[in-house]
């Protein structure tokens, strides 16, 4: 599979990012650091989507259901090299379903996500997921 994204920048404003039929906009200025998302937390969206991606792919063939999923990251930037490391995630799957097999899934988004094997080489993730049977 290969993969294409267009994204431009106008001097002294903020960017974009065109994926498909979506923009999405990014900051690349300080005035608007709390306003839009840094390329930092772009990359650990991207991160994010993967993950959940995965759970709705893993329900399939699993043949869990559920009503929904949270992820939370956090992760540290290090200075010397200068890169993202330490990356910590929580992943909340809201289902009353017993054929939830949360180690199962936990060993599936980590052996076939894409984003997720590409960031496990250059870094330290960590994480934990929990069934929520009340919602």
């Amino acid at each position: 599979m290969e993969y294409q994204i267009k994204a431009s920048s106008i001097s002294n404003k903020d960017a974009t990012i065109q994926i498909k039929h979506s923009d999405i906009a990014f900051g690349t200025t300080s005035k608007s650091a709390e306003l839009l998302p840094n390329p930092a937390e772009l990359f650990l969206g991207a991160f994010a989507s993967c993950m959940l991606k995965n759970v709705e792919r893993f329900s399939t063939m699993m043949k869990f259901t559920y009503l929904k999923a949270i992820v939370t990251i956090s992760a540290t930037r290090v200075e010397k090299p200068l890169k993202m490391d330490d990356i910590n995630y929580k992943l909340i799957i809201y289902s009353s379903d017993e054929n939830l097999n949360i180690p199962l899934l936990k060993k599936n988004i980590e052996k076939y996500g894409t984003i997720y094997n590409t960031v496990k080489l250059s870094c330290t993730i960590n994480g934990l997921i929990e069934q929520n049977k009340t919602f």
